[in-house]
């Protein structure tokens, strides 16, 4: 399990703890005391994740989730949102408003980590260990291995990620700007025509046992990794 947290927390004591917690537990942080040092951080970065406090000055952290889910780069960002409040009506409002997980405080270390890796996981299965098998294609993201039956196939990093993202969202059509932002990352100077390339060189890998007829070319539009095709079953 890896990826990028952000932690946006006012109290320093705090913030520093949640930051040290979770980069031993392997995952790259980044840290705001505010909504206005947030959004600049999530502009720059888009983290994997964000960890938010309720109670932030200025602008509360359950009206700062609604702005990410209305814009269009950060509504797929999971939220985990903290908080003292401990009425149902405020985690009903919290979930409603765009939270993927709310946690009370005080909470234990050990809950958090595991509520987190539980949202990850269910967000952003790219970002999990979990071996994803597909129409008799197995993929061990933590092996770095691609199997199709007895036979290993051989393909490069980019090639890799890629095929790993595909298989943890299969049936889903993905633009080449997407692809390049799950990919490269937002920041990275990639031509939409190199994901043609690495599209291309991953169908090669796939070629010799057949999968590569999964990865669908969607005029007009970008790609999508099927589940069924051309006799190839899931």
């Amino acid at each position: 399990m890896d990826g990028s947290i952000l932690v946006v927390e006012s109290e320093v004591s705090a913030r520093q703890l949640l930051a040290s917690n979770l980069r031993n537990s392997g995952y790259k942080v980044l840290c705001a005391g505010d909504v206005a040092q947030a959004e600049s951080l999530v502009r720059q970065t888009r983290p994997d994740l964000v960890l938010l406090d309720w109670g932030l000055p200025g602008i509360p952290g359950c009206p700062f989730t609604g702005r990410l889910r209305r814009d269009q780069r950060t509504r797929d960002i999971p939220v985990v949102l903290l908080s003292e409040r401990t009425d149902e009506h405020d985690k009903v409002a919290a979930l409603e408003g765009g939270a993927d997980d709310y946690v009370t405080k005080p909470y234990s270390v050990r809950e958090l980590l595991a509520r987190i890796k539980a949202v990850i996981r269910r967000r952003m299965p790219q970002l999990a260990d979990d071996v994803v098998e597909i129409g008799g294609l197995l993929l061990d993201p933590a092996a770095r291995l691609v199997r199709a039956g007895d036979r290993e196939i051989d393909i490069w990093t980019t090639e890799f990620r890629l095929l790993h993202f595909f298989m943890t969202h299969p049936g889903r059509i993905f633009s080449r700007t997407r692809l390049i932002d799950e990919i490269w990352g937002h920041d990275a100077f990639v031509e939409e025509r190199t994901v043609d390339v690495h599209i291309r060189r991953l169908r090669q890998g796939l070629a010799p046992t057949g999968h590569d007829v999964l990865i669908e070319t969607v005029r007009g539009f970008g790609y999508c990794f099927r589940t069924e095709r051309s006799g190839v079953l899931s």
